[in-house]
C-alpha cells in the first residue's frame, strides 16, 4: 500500500523552477493548489503580471489530497445552512458554487485539459438516519434545487432514504491544477515550486516583499492561497477549527465500482466513496473518520477502520493508496475570501471546510475582482471582515475553549532516557529533560530524531501523528516533520532542531 493520494500516480514530476533571483510583478500569490492556479489564470486574463510561490510541488498540497468531486451543496449539508441563514444568502451561496462549477469546465473545454472530468450523479443516503436525509430533501425542494429520492430496491448500497442530485461532476484535481498551470505559465506568469515563503515583509510603500532562501519576490497586491493563512492571525486562528480525514484507494475482484459521488451517514460519522478509472485501470476510494488535527490518540486505528468500512461495501481485492487530508472549518459555516484588512492589499481565501475545490476556484474570481476594481455579486457573502456574531458564537465558543484546553495541556509523556531509549521504530513522544519539552522521534534507520516540542505558530505542544509520521499542532493544525520542517498549517518556521545534541540527550 502506496502513502501517497492515489492522483498523481498517472503523471510526472512537474518541471516548474526554484525561484533563485528577484521578481517584481503585480500580484504575489503563495500557494500552487487550485485557489492559487486559479487566481493566477484570472489575473493574467486581467493582464496582470503575477508571481506563484508553492512550497512544495503544484498541485500536491491540499488540493492533490481533495477527493476531486464537485457538487452544489456544501459539506456541512443545507440544513446546516438553514438553520443560521436566510433562503437569500443561502440561494447565493449555491449559485456561487453553481458558478464556480461552471468556471472549471469553461477552463477544461477552453485549456483542452486531460483530468478526466465528467458529470455524475451525488447521492446521500444513510441507514439510520433517515430523518437527517429528509431534512435534506424538503430543503433542497424548498430552495428550488433539483433532487430526487431514490428507491430502496433501486440502490446498489443497503440504505433506509436516499437523496440524488443529478448533475454534479467529478475530475482528477491534481491534472486540472498541473495541467493550467502549464497552460498559464509565462514571462507575465511565472510559477515556481519547492519556494517556501520564509518571510513576509509589508514595506513603507504599502508594497510586499516575500523572502524564499534563494529569491525574492516584490509585489503590489499580497494573496494568502495557502488554505489557512500563513502567520498569527487570532480572528483566523481562534475561529478556524482544524481538522483532517483520511482516504483509500483499492482495486476490487470483481467490476461493481460505483458511478457517481457517495455520501453515508452512520451513526455520529460521514463516509464518502466514489470510483475513479484512467489508463484502463480502476479504483474505488472511500473517505471518513474525521478527527481535530492533533488531537488522535492513535491515527492507525482510524484507517483501520475506514479500511473495514471500505470492505463491507466492497469486495475488495487489493489495498493500492492511503493518504490524508486536511481543511479548516469555518465558525459561520461560510469561507473567507477577500481582503484581509480593510484597506489593505492583501488577500486571503480560508475556511473552505472540504468544499475546496469549488470554493478554490470562487475565491480566484472575487481576489481578481477586487483587484482589478470590477464588482462581484459574491464578494459580501464571503467577505472576510464580515461580523456573524449569533451565527458563529456556538462554535467560536467551541474552537476557541478548545484551543486554550489545548494550548494548556501538555501530553508530555515522559522523562526518563531510560524510556526514550526504549522508544520502537517509527514512535514518537514529547518529554521533557532538563526542563526543556521536547518532540522525540525513531526513523526507520534507528537513530533519533529531536525538535522543540512548542509549535512556531503560537507555542503549543505538539503531538505525534502514528500513522503520518509527523508532528500535528493540536490548537490551530500546523503540521511538522519529524526532522521540525513545515508539512502544512499556518506556522511558517520549522521546529527547533535540537539532534545535534542526540548523544547527550539519550545517554
Amino acid at each position: 500500500m502506496i502513502s501517497s493520494p492515489i492522483w498523481n500516480m498517472f503523471e510526472p514530476a512537474n518541471d516548474f523552477p526554484l525561484l533563485k533571483e528577484v521578481q517584481n510583478v503585480d500580484v504575489s500569490i503563495i500557494g500552487g493548489g487550485i485557489t492559487g492556479i486559479s487566481t493566477a489564470y484570472f489575473l493574467k486574463k486581467a493582464g496582470l503580471r503575477v508571481a506563484v510561490l508553492e512550497a512544495g510541488k503544484i498541485g500536491m498540497g491540499t488540493t492533490g489530497h481533495s477527493t476531486g468531486n464537485l457538487y452544489l451543496i456544501i459539506a456541512e449539508l443545507l440544513s446546516s445552512l438553514d438553520s443560521k441563514y436566510d433562503e437569500e444568502i443561502i440561494k447565493k451561496v449555491l449559485k456561487s458554487r453553481a458558478s464556480a462549477l461552471g468556471t472549471i469546465e469553461k477552463i477544461i473545454q477552453e485549456k483542452e485539459l486531460d483530468c478526466d472530468f465528467s458529470h455524475q450523479p451525488m447521492y446521500l443516503f444513510s441507514k439510520d438516519k433517515a430523518d437527517k436525509i429528509e431534512k435534506e430533501i424538503s430543503i433542497s425542494s424548498k430552495l428550488g434545487i433539483s433532487n430526487a429520492e431514490v428507491a430502496n430496491d433501486n440502490f446498489p448500497f443497503e440504505a433506509k432514504k436516499i437523496l440524488k442530485y443529478p448533475e454534479q461532476a467529478q475530475f482528477n484535481p491534481f491534472l486540472y491544477v498541473t495541467q493550467l498551470a502549464h497552460k498559464i505559465v509565462s514571462k507575465e506568469c511565472q510559477i515556481f515550486q519547492d519556494s517556501k515563503v520564509e518571510e513576509i515583509n509589508k514595506l513603507d510603500s504599502g508594497s510586499y516583499n516575500l523572502k524564499t532562501e534563494q529569491g525574492s519576490v516584490f509585489s503590489r497586491y499580497l494573496v494568502h492561497a495557502t488554505h489557512t493563512p500563513k502567520g498569527i492571525d487570532l480572528k483566523f486562528d481562534t475561529t478556524l477549527g482544524p481538522y483532517r480525514e483520511y482516504a483509500l484507494a483499492a482495486k476490487l475482484n470483481n467490476d461493481n465500482y460505483p458511478s457517481g459521488i457517495f455520501w453515508e451517514y452512520s451513526g455520529k460519522e460521514k463516509f464518502s466513496f466514489r470510483s475513479y478509472k484512467r489508463n484502463g485501470q480502476r479504483y474505488v476510494m472511500a473517505v471518513g473518520k474525521s478527527y481535530k488535527v492533533g488531537q488522535s490518540q492513535n491515527n492507525s486505528e482510524l484507517l483501520e477502520s475506514l479500511e473495514s468500512y471500505l470492505k463491507e461495501k466492497f469486495s475488495v481485492k487489493e489495498i493500492t493508496h492511503f493518504w490524508g487530508g486536511q481543511n479548516y472549518k469555518p465558525a459561520d459555516l461560510l469561507p473567507s475570501i477577500g481582503r484581509k484588512s480593510e484597506g489593505e492589499n492583501e488577500f486571503i481565501a480560508t475556511g473552505f471546510s472540504t468544499d475546496g475545490l469549488i470554493y478554490g476556484s470562487l475565491a480566484g474570481k472575487i481576489i481578481t475582482d477586487l483587484i482589478t476594481g470590477n464588482k462581484n455579486e459574491f464578494e459580501e457573502v464571503f467577505n472576510p471582515l464580515r461580523v456573524n456574531p449569533v451565527k458563529s458564537a456556538k462554535s467560536f465558543t467551541k474552537e476557541t475553549l478548545n484551543v486554550a484546553k489545548e494550548f494548556f495541556k501538555d501530553h508530555i509523556l515522559g522523562s526518563s532516557t531510560e524510556e526514550l531509549q526504549k522508544l520502537k521504530i517509527g514512535e514518537g513522544k514529547v518529554m521533557e529533560i532538563e526542563g526543556k519539552k521536547l518532540a522525540i522521534s525513531r526513523g526507520d534507520d534507528e537513530s533519533y530524531r529531536v525538535v522543540s516540542a512548542n509549535c512556531t505558530h503560537l507555542g503549543c505542544i505538539v503531538h505525534w501523528n502514528d500513522l503520518e509520521k509527523s508532528w500535528d499542532c493540536p490548537c490551530h493544525g500546523s503540521r511538522f516533520q519529524p526532522s521540525g520542517e513545515v508539512i502544512e498549517g499556518p506556522a511558517m518556521d520549522d521546529l527547533f532542531n535540537v539532534s545535534d545534541n542526540n548523544e547527550q540527550i539519550i545517554a
